[in-house]
């Protein structure tokens, strides 16, 4: 093994070790926070496969975006310190079967096609890569950005409507 293959399953390990972290958590606010290093370890994976543009945007979209509107939309329901219930057995049987299933496709699905090393250049070029973003067409990205920037905005307007439920109960 190189020591690119051992930075990769570091970075791996870290991902996986902070997602069970984040779905795991008592306390809500403390989910987020684990998810937020599961997005900076999914932003140091493409740092490693040399996809510095897509890694940037990971960190500005989600950690910077999405984390912090979750994070903040946490603290105007005033919960972030509440344990959070705990599920039911069958959720958790429910749950661990799903895991079992998934795994079971993905090592189905690699033993299926594996991984192949291809010896063609990388094409990530940022001007290559904003044309795809701003293409309409069947290889452009435009309407999943605009998905995103909904889902956005129905976050934000859920955060706001909860608040406004939980000032006017105290009231």
């Amino acid at each position: 093994m190189d020591i690119s293959t051992i930075i990769f399953y570091l970075i791996a390990a870290f991902i996986l070790g902070m997602a069970l972290l984040a779905v795991t958590a008592k306390q809500i606010f403390r989910s987020a926070i684990w998810l937020l290093f599961t997005l900076i370890g999914i932003a140091s994976l493409y740092f490693w496969m040399e996809v510095e543009f897509i890694a940037a945007v990971q960190i500005v979209v989600y950690v910077g975006g999405i984390v912090v509107l979750i994070i903040f939309s946490i603290f105007l329901t005033q919960q972030s310190a509440t344990d959070m219930p705990s599920p039911k057995l069958t959720r958790k049987i429910a749950a661990a079967i799903a895991c079992v299933l998934g795994l079971t496709l993905s090592g189905l699905l690699v033993h299926e096609y594996g991984f192949s090393k291809t010896e063609a250049p990388f094409d990530n070029e940022v001007s290559r890569i904003g044309t795809a973003m701003l293409n309409t067409g069947s290889d452009g990205f435009a309407l999943p950005f605009e998905a995103v920037s909904i889902l956005l905005l129905a976050a934000m307007v859920g955060a706001i409507v909860i608040a406004m439920k939980e000032s006017e109960k105290s009231e």
